[in-house]
């Protein structure tokens, strides 16, 4: 699984004008499925992401968690983090996971979070959505769990 995720001061996603899922400071992100991605990938980033320091104390420093500042997480599926660009101008798909494999693991990597005490609003799998965010720092991380 790739995760990119962005520390954010507010993020949304809408589908025809409506939006359908908006969270306040907190990550946004965007979370790809490999077609040989198991439940086990998706553990590793539960256990991972709400720990994540990246939100600053009272020295500013980057040493809190989303736990600890009681953010929120807006998750978005994103096959597009498995584009092979090597050939050509036009990317390939064929190692994002099919809709039969990546719906289950998105819904379990979500209702992951919400158990380790998140609050997690998504985007519509397969939707066209548009995804609007302010990007707070810039932070932003990514996370392969095939480089773990």
């Amino acid at each position: 699984m790739r995760a990119v995720i962005q520390r954010v001061s507010e993020a949304s996603v809408a589908i025809d004008d409506k939006i359908i899922g908006k969270i306040d400071r907190g990550f946004m992100i965007l979370l790809g499925i490999h077609e040989e991605d198991t439940q086990a990938d998706a553990d590793y980033l539960i256990r991972k992401i709400p720990l994540l320091r990246v939100f600053e104390d009272a020295e500013g420093k980057m040493n809190q968690s989303l736990q600890d500042v009681g953010g929120s997480v807006l998750s978005v599926s994103q096959f597009t983090l498995y584009a092979d660009t090597k050939k050509g101008n036009r990317p390939s798909f064929v190692k994002a996971a099919r809709p039969e494999t990546a719906i289950p693991l998105y819904e379990y990597f979500n209702e992951g979070l919400r158990q380790a005490g998140l609050t997690v609003e998504t985007g519509e799998f397969g939707g066209d959505m548009d995804v609007a965010l302010i990007n707070d720092g810039p932070v932003t991380i990514l996370f392969d769990t095939r480089d773990k």
